[in-house]
């Protein structure tokens, strides 16, 4: 039994019965990794259910051969082969590889079965190559590692079982078996970054220390462990920092070293799927930190913002200004609910009326407002009374500031000042859908309903009331 299939055999013993989706391009590294795992199967050491995905990126007028060709290749084998075509939109600032590898990986995970393995014929020459990559941008520990061996993608899980075989040994191992592969005209192109390094930089440093690609995959797996531990420090000043699911409290970043704040705002930054932060903006975001109380600082970061808000620092959108937009609502009789769509990815606002048919339908149990300590939190349902004839209903961002009675509140104040008295944020103060009744605020979405506007005990011997219910995206 050859090296290769020998190191997949054992790999596998570790997942029995799982399926396995094989990422085939035709290069010699997947014609490897498909045909050790086919004789695998044939000869019953693999009880996988294997399935071959081959991403057509169109970017070589070869593109529609090699597809034939994955074809012609799995009919040969007798394994179920899945093709799809991609299409690359490149950005001035974008990678072609990073965007194929992207567009690659987002198509394997729409393919494969949920809890599917992922598997590439990622070798050991091409960790040495990464890592150079990585050195070459400045990454941290994280870009260091290079790639793992098995790695979480979404509901699936991504292996490369090969990460310790040599090239050379897989490229024996295609002679052996008298395999044909397909050459990459790209891979010869010493104008990306990675086949430099292969055809010049990678041959310099093996002809001079032959041993450089087994140390170099030490050096990453070093890197690993450290990043596991940095990620593990993460989780634990996470755990101390947490407001909410997006927000941090300032105090507790005030407590953290600057190494450590860094190392969970990046942590932090990740797990919302953000790109990783420059070395300046984390500057930023930290001297932010020490802003009076009463500012409201922000910094801008790829499509997301940190924003500081008394103790607490929030990961946001990249707003768009709303204050202009409004939207006439026509309430329909009957019980239907009308839904408006909200700008900027707000949601929906639902409208709905007359009791007896929204109930039949809907299934709904309006209960009582809620007591004064409750209505206080965020409410994304609210009962207002009908309007009259003459009260066209209306939403909007905007206000004149005008005093309001909430429902909690005993005495009325300007509307600022509610909002204030709520703790919300600056930036979400204009992004509340106010609803007016004519040229009245009757309630703010999603936080209270003005007392004059109060459904009473709605849905009780058939009182009317309109149900408002906000969707947030």
């Amino acid at each position: 039994m050859s090296l290769i299939e020998q190191t997949l055999e054992n790999f596998f013993l570790g997942y029995p019965d799982q399926p396995v989706v094989i990422a085939y391009s035709g290069g010699v590294d997947s014609q490897v990794l498909l045909h050790a795992l086919a004789r695998l199967t044939r000869a019953k050491r693999l009880d996988n259910p294997l399935t071959v995905c081959h991403i057509n990126h169109g970017l070589s007028e070869n593109a529609a051969l090699w597809q034939q060709s994955a074809e012609l290749e799995c009919q040969k084998l007798g394994l179920e082969l899945i093709c799809r075509q991609v299409t690359l939109e490149l950005a001035s600032s974008q990678s072609l590889e990073a965007l194929a590898r992207e567009a690659r990986y987002q198509a394997l995970q729409q393919l494969a079965p949920k809890g599917a393995l992922i598997i590439t014929g990622h070798h050991s020459d091409d960790q040495g190559e990464t890592l150079l990559l990585a050195l070459k941008r400045g990454a941290g520990l994280k870009g260091l590692s290079a790639m793992a061996c098995v790695s979480a993608l979404a509901e699936h899980t991504l292996v490369r079982p090969l990460l310790a075989i040599r090239r050379q040994e897989i490229e024996a191992y295609a002679r052996q078996h008298h395999l044909d592969w397909i050459e990459d005209e790209s891979n010869s192109d010493t104008r990306f970054d990675r086949n430099f390094i292969r055809h010049q930089i990678m041959p310099l440093l093996s002809g001079r220390w032959p041993s450089i690609v087994a140390t170099m995959a030490r050096s990453s797996e070093h890197c690993r462990e450290g990043q596991q531990l940095l990620t593990e420090l993460a989780q634990e000043d996470l755990a101390r920092a947490i407001l909410s699911a997006r927000s941090l409290s300032v105090s507790e970043l005030k407590k953290l070293s600057r190494a450590r704040f860094n190392n969970l705002l990046r942590y932090f930054l990740e797990q919302h799927k953000c790109l990783m932060p420059s070395a300046e903006q984390l500057n930023q975001v930290y001297v932010q930190l020490g802003a009076p109380a009463d500012k409201t600082p922000a910094v801008k970061m790829a499509q997301v913002w940190l924003r500081r808000y008394r103790d607490g620092l929030y990961l946001t959108g990249d707003f768009k200004d709303i204050g202009s937009w409004q939207y006439r609502v026509e309430l329909a009789p009957g019980g239907e609910v009308i839904t408006i769509e909200l700008p900027d990815h707000l949601g929906g606002l639902s409208f709905a009326s007359s009791p007896d048919k929204v109930l039949a339908v809907h299934g709904l149990n309006p209960a009582k407002q809620e007591s004064v300590q409750e209505s206080k939190q965020e409410r994304k349902t609210l009962y207002l009374r009908p309007p009259q004839a003459s009260e066209p209903v209306t939403v909007k961002f905007s206000h004149q500031n005008p005093k309001c009675l909430p429902d909690y509140r005993q005495h009325s104040r300007p509307l600022k000042k509610v909002l204030q008295e709520l703790a919300l944020p600056p930036w979400v103060r204009l992004r509340i859908p106010f609803i007016y009744y004519g040229e009245t605020l009757v309630a703010a979405a999603g936080y209270f309903v003005c007392k004059d506007y109060l459904a009473e005990n709605p849905g009780e011997n058939n009182r009317a009331y309109i149900k408002v219910n906000w969707r947030e995206q």
